[in-house]
């Protein structure tokens, strides 16, 4: 698959036409996902959510290095690569519960990208500023979930990115690149489950003035596999 650039023209009422976009097997995406309305009820519970304590910090690899984005997590917090209920890398307090919206949306998700509605209790809300880029990675950290090819959805508020979709061997091509606007949806899972995927860009002031976003802000939802570890160990 050669690499190639995804963008729909803007329509006045995408939400009302949105269709699911095959873009990988078991790869999914969804222009106009969300309203504007639907997106400045969750762009509002962001700016909640990233309120301390357990709030927004940006996280750092092992050896020290720093993500250019920022992010709070909910349900379980996530920092690489494992899974706490404590904001181990910041402020060590609880993490805030995985909200019914975010429950609500990722079922909803699902059912748009031919996905049995997955059992979401894990949220990593990653904050972008207009120079920020997420490298290619692979979400991994799963267990169980990731082996049952578990799908991961992001939904995507703010200004466009261009979001890099590979391959499930390697972080060199074969990948597709895809602007990814507000209100897009983007799910994968099934033979995608580990595909690296990353975000090379943002695009500057392309966001609705409405929604009052400064830069990109991506809500993924995943399946963690933690309780099955935690009732192993009752």
């Amino acid at each position: 698959m050669s690499q190639q650039l995804l963008r729909f023209d803007d329509e006045p009422d995408r939400a009302a036409t949105a269709e699911a976009v095959p873009v990988a097997p078991g790869a999914y995406w969804v222009p106009g996902w969300l309203g504007p309305e639907q997106q400045r009820e969750l762009a509002d519970a962001c700016a909640l959510w990233a309120l301390p304590p357990a709030g927004v910090r940006r996280p750092a690899m092992r050896d020290g290095a720093e993500f250019h984005t920022r992010a709070v997590c909910l349900g379980w917090h996530w920092y690489p690569y494992r899974y706490s209920r404590t904001c181990d890398d910041h402020d060590g307090a609880p993490v805030k519960p995985f909200p019914d919206l975010l429950r609500r949306l990722g079922r909803d998700a699902c059912l748009a990208t031919g996905f049995e509605p997955a059992d979401f209790d894990a949220s990593i809300v990653n904050f972008y500023d207009h120079d920020s880029m997420l490298g290619l990675h692979q979400d991994a950290s799963e267990g169980s979930a990731v082996g049952a090819g578990s799908p991961v959805v992001t939904i995507s508020l703010g200004d466009t990115c261009v979001f890099r979709f590979g391959n499930s061997v390697s972080r060199s091509k074969p990948y597709r690149d895809i602007q990814l606007a507000s209100g897009d949806v983007f799910v994968f899972g099934g033979p995608s489950r580990l595909a690296y995927h990353g975000v090379p860009k943002v695009l500057a002031g392309t966001g609705p003035r409405s929604l009052g976003v400064t830069g990109r802000i991506s809500v993924t939802l995943r399946v963690s596999g933690m309780q099955e570890t935690v009732a192993e160990h009752h």
